[in-house]
């Protein structure tokens, strides 16, 4: 078995009752980080202990009910979004102990519980689109936007980083590549997770490219082309770039977590490529971005950040 084909995996047919996408710590054979997409019909009903897990509810496409039983009993309406080209989504944190069950509006939804493991009881979010956080990172052809949802905002959590990226068509994210598997003053050792999706274009849908390799001491070499659905599992290693091929915008769901507890995004470029940050002081952010954000009455800039990035600022 390849490095691609142990740490790829497809699609599944949600038709057949399973998860698009399943990954836990144990089927990733690591400690911390999973992911499950469901596609739920019209008032479909999809429930999930968390009994020694965090949890961030995603809406991917469409609209859902919240109810959470636990520590923090909680119920809440996610309007969602049109589908993840749409900018942000409102989102829940649901903390350690909790119960989750999850009912699809009326048009049916595609939902993301990414999770890690976790022990601190932390206090249940639900965050509006409006308040979500969107950075838009690199310039020129490495443009790309990202929406974080608890990676470097205020929703406390015990393990759990979720952020998404969206490249426009024709452009490289996660470049320089990076990594982020030893704990330094400069790195944090944390499992990811990329959930992928890519737009259609006018003959069908669209493929994009992920790319992780390894150093002398801990190879890893993956090359594999993605499409809506897949998820590619980093344990180790230097990864990027994800490359959108021109005309098909690409979109992935990053989920992070490991050991540490200081809620810390860190990570070191590889030396032989960090020089490109270099290039993009005197390039303009891709105009296409950035996408959607919030209600059509909302400033199209509404909560955009375009600070120049930092060792935290990789995606």
């Amino acid at each position: 078995m390849t490095d691609t084909e142990r740490y790829v995996r497809r699609a599944a047919d949600p038709s057949t009752g399973v998860p698009v996408a399943a990954v836990t710590p144990e089927s990733a054979g690591w400690g911390y980080s999973g992911l499950e997409v469901r596609e739920l019909g019209a008032g479909a009903v999809w429930s999930r202990e968390l009994a020694a897990e965090e949890a961030v509810v995603l809406p991917l496409r469409g609209g859902v009910h919240l109810a959470v039983t636990g520590p923090e009993p909680c119920e809440a309406d996610l309007a969602g979004r049109a589908g993840v080209f749409a900018g942000p989504s409102d989102f829940a944190y649901v903390p350690v102990g909790s119960r989750v069950t999850v009912t699809a509006g009326p048009g049916g939804a595609r939902v993301a519980l990414a999770t890690s493991r976790a022990e601190r009881v932390l206090s249940l979010r639900v965050v509006p689109r409006d308040e979500v956080r969107i950075d838009l990172r690199g310039a020129g052809s490495c443009s790309r936007q990202v929406n974080n949802y608890t990676l470097a905002t205020e929703v406390e959590v015990d393990h759990l980083l979720v952020c998404e990226v969206v490249t426009p068509g024709g452009n490289w994210s996660s470049y320089p590549p990076h990594k982020h598997d030893q704990h330094s003053e400069a790195e944090r050792v944390l499992e990811e997770i990329y959930y992928f999706e890519v737009a259609d274009g006018p003959e069908g849908p669209g493929v994009g490219y992920h790319r992780t390799y390894g150093t002398p001491d801990r190879p890893i070499d993956v090359l594999a082309e993605v499409r809506t659905g897949d998820t590619a599992l980093v344990p180790h290693g230097f990864h990027g770039p994800c490359m959108a091929t021109p005309g098909y915008d690409l979109y992935y769901l990053n989920v992070m977590a490991g050991p540490s507890a200081d809620g810390r995004w860190l990570a070191v470029d590889d030396p032989a490529m960090a020089w490109v940050r270099g290039t993009w002081l005197d390039q303009a952010v891709d105009p296409r971005l950035p996408c959607s954000t919030t209600s059509p009455t909302s400033s199209p800039v509404h909560g955009v950040h375009a600070d120049a990035p930092t060792r935290e600022d990789r995606r």
